[in-house]
């Protein structure tokens, strides 16, 4: 299996950043597409961003140009840097992995990392 350690979550103030990271590991695994989702209160799972092995990304539209993903496939991490963060940016960020190992695709979540935008 593929294991998936999520961090940067935090209290930050509107207007501040966070960085998340998300490390995937597993022997015999090859990790494909990368992403990040997130969840609120009372709210559906929604995409906030996604990253393919060879670097193309996909944004929510919500962003507004306020987050940027990036990867780094030596080591198997993503990244979602998290800029001028509002109080709807609150919520349950969660790491989303694509795994293939032989013929098998798998799909794994993190734990997720909460994230909270206050005054």
């Amino acid at each position: 299996q593929v294991q998936l350690v999520e961090s940067g979550g935090g209290l930050v103030q509107p207007g501040g950043s966070l960085r998340l990271s998300c490390a995937a590991s597993g022997s015999g695994f090859s990790i494909n597409a990368m992403g990040w989702y997130r969840q609120a209160p009372g709210n559906e799972r929604e995409l906030v961003a996604s990253i393919t092995k060879g670097g193309s990304t996909n944004y929510a539209d919500f962003l507004k140009g306020r987050f940027t993903i990036s990867r780094d496939n030596a080591k198997n991490t993503v990244y979602l840097q998290m800029n001028s963060l509002n109080r709807e940016d609150t919520a349950i960020y969660y790491c989303n992995v694509k795994a293939q190992r032989g013929w098998l695709d798998y799909e794994y979540w993190g734990q997720g990392t909460q994230v909270t935008v206050s005054s």
